[in-house]
């Protein structure tokens, strides 16, 4: 069958009669989908344009839609069109010359209802620019809005975060409670285990306290893009709940929900108006996986007497869809680029000096940079540690750093008896099947393996709620990542492997199968992300999953219809999610979903130990060098917008 983006389009492959439109340039077969094509088309037979060029940019601004960017560069379409359009040399030599000048003359990008909009060296799609131009002008309007800052703020933080007498350096959780305390809007961004959560948990205390001290209750909605990173966010708080003190603990919210609930999309959302929440303070988390669009509805339904803090990380994968909002905001976070008034003021009420962080003197940081906090102390990873380097190499498109770490790394050999597992190790095997693969993930779930033995091979053991709990935190200590989903490296190819290694069916329901739910199912309570394991019942098989209150859930194999087996699974899926011994599988060959950020992403859902598998060194390296730069306009936000305005409440 011919793939859906080979079929033939009349428009693109006859010869045109005179006055027709002109065809589509002969050369190779071009990376454009039928979509880029059909797009092309459909604009040149309603409006004909003499131009080639024109319908080049179309297509070539439908293919960046579609690999996640919000627009065409043009600078870049002229300068380097092969890192910007991810082509090849061979595709390249089709493009024709001076493309990117073409769009001066552009007759789909002229009138407010034109398909195209070109603004400032960049060419959208209508949709697209809007839902930009939504964002920017919400965030400007968010942050002019005066926010009542509480007057015992400097108490409150001083209780909420004690300086230990050896303490040195920033406490920059204490710096983003402080900043979202007196701001409508708060970026807060971060890697792994530097306490995005516990910034929120004491935030949600301190302005709590402080309503309930004027005999008020905040309304506080907290949400994730996913629900596996939902789910975490409400399980993260409730168990940080305990560290705080007692008199501080109520009315916090510990219930996340997804931003599609959260938001109320259905498939026809876009035909009704965007819903205002009727919330004080909002919370998202994992806001580095959140799109355009999503954006752009989520600003216009929090209210502007709420306050809206977004958490993430700035260097991970950005959002499956177009858009990579959160790196954009917050580029320059490493920097801070504060100005000299927001430093006194958080000198002032912090008792913090960010002096090293202060803006450029020729410089002025935008309004946007003084409500942005980047944590930089990760208690995940001990410092200096060999996950931790990894991380930092990676992260820095470092190539001599990894490298040299690639070079240190120890071959994965089974830990002799008595002895530590390493942190770090390394497989290289030149295909699969291979025998130390199958030993280091018999190893990896050596615990799991034991649980489920005597589950196995007795079928009429009942298993209970305690033991599948056992058998789930097991199984979710190891996993194998992986940067593809198809292709002999790939997930789906894996997921087989490792179920024949391990002595396992590689399909149907049976005893020990872990599957993950890709739809959310609200009569189910089972959210996209979420892992359970088919288990023996009284009943028969069943598959448990692990509540939020730290029960089971048991559910009828047939009741699942979107579950995928999840031995391995995809580093996007992994987002918010961590283990202790992760195996991150590489392919034999370079692929351009293979970036420095889904190298880092997969590297540091890892807690205690990494094993690195790269069939094909050589495109490690090609990975570290490669970094997703994704076009838009949000980065070049107002550097002239109005300043922070603030005031204490009585």
């Amino acid at each position: 069958m011919t793939p859906p983006d080979q079929l033939p389009l009349p428009w693109l492959d006859q010869t045109p009669t005179p006055g027709a439109p002109w065809p589509w340039p002969a050369g190779p077969a071009l990376p454009l989908s039928a979509l880029d094509r059909a797009f092309a088309a459909f604009l040149q037979q309603r409006q004909p344009s003499a131009d080639a060029r024109h319908a080049w940019l179309a297509a070539l601004t439908s293919h960046q839609m579609g690999r996640g960017h919000a627009c065409l560069d043009l600078q870049g379409l002229a300068g380097e069109p092969g890192p910007l359009l991810g082509w090849e040399a061979p595709d390249l030599a089709a493009l024709p010359a001076r493309l990117a000048e073409a769009a001066a003359s552009l007759p789909w990008a002229r009138g407010e209802a034109s398909p195209l909009v070109l603004a400032d060296q960049r060419l959208y799609l209508r949709r697209a620019h809007e839902a930009e131009q939504a964002i920017l002008a919400a965030l400007r309007e968010r942050l002019a809005q005066p926010c009542p800052v509480p007057a015992e703020l400097p108490a409150l933080l001083a209780r909420l975060f004690p300086r230990a007498a050896s303490g040195t350096g920033v406490d920059w959780q204490k710096v983003a409670c402080a900043l979202a305390a007196r701001g409508r809007l708060t970026l807060v961004t971060g890697g792994p285990g530097t306490g995005k959560t516990t910034t929120v948990m004491r935030l949600l205390a301190l302005l709590q306290s402080q309503a309930r001290a004027h005999g008020e209750t905040l309304r506080i909605h907290l949400a994730a893009p996913t629900g596996k990173a939902a789910s975490r966010l409400g399980q993260s708080i409730a168990s940080a709940l305990t560290r705080l003190p007692e008199d501080m603990r109520p009315g916090i919210a510990s219930e996340a929900v997804t931003l599609h609930r959260l938001l109320q999309i259905t498939p026809d959302a876009g035909q009704r108006p965007v819903p205002v929440l009727a919330s004080d303070l909002v919370v998202v988390d994992e806001a580095s996986m959140i799109d355009l669009e999503m954006m752009a509805r989520l600003l216009a339904a929090v209210p502007l007497s709420a306050r809206l803090v977004l958490l993430g990380d700035k260097d991970q994968l950005a959002s499956v869809e177009a858009g990579a909002v959160m790196a954009q905001l917050c580029e320059g976070a490493a920097q801070g680029r504060y100005r000299a008034e927001t430093l006194d003021w958080l000198r002032e009420q912090a008792g913090e000096d960010l002096t090293a962080w202060q803006e450029p003197r020729e410089e002025r940081g935008s309004a946007l940079a003084q409500q942005t906090v980047m944590l930089r102390h990760s208690r995940r990873f001990a410092e200096g540690s060999g996950i931790a380097l990894w991380a930092q190499a990676v992260n820095a498109g470092d190539l001599a750093a990894a490298r040299r770490l690639w070079a240190g790394l120890p071959d994965w050999q089974v830990p002799a008896a008595g002895a530590a597992a390493q942190e770090l190790t390394r497989l290289a095997p030149a295909r699969l099947p291979d025998a130390r693969f199958a030993q280091c993930l018999r190893q990896g779930w050596d615990q799991w393996l034991s649980g489920l033995a005597p589950l196995r091979s007795d079928p009429a053991v009942s298993c209970g709620d305690s033991e599948a709990l056992a058998l789930l935190r097991a199984f979710g200590a190891f996993q194998v990542l992986s940067a593809l989903r198809s292709g002999a490296w790939g997930v789906d190819a894996l997921n087989a492997r490792i179920a024949q290694s391990l002595g396992l069916p590689e399909q149907d329901w049976y005893p020990g199968r872990p599957v993950m739910v890709t739809r959310n199912d609200y009569n189910l309570q089972l959210m996209n992300g979420d892992v359970g394991l088919c288990l023996p019942r009284a009943g028969g098989l069943r598959v448990a999953f692990a509540t939020a209150g730290g029960g089971v859930r048991w559910v009828l194999p047939s009741r699942l219809d979107a579950v995928d087996t999840v031995f391995a699974m995809t580093v996007h899926k992994s987002q918010g999610s961590e283990f202790a011994h992760v195996m991150l599988v590489l392919p034999d060959r370079p692929s351009p979903v293979l970036t420095r950020e889904l190298l880092y992403t997969g590297i540091t859902r890892a807690m205690q130990r990494l094993t690195l598998v790269a069939p094909a060194p050589e495109v490690l390296w090609q990975a570290v060098q490669k970094r997703v730069l994704r076009s838009g306009g949000l980065a070049v936000h107002d550097q002239a917008a109005a300043p922070h305005k603030t005031r204490n409440t009585p």
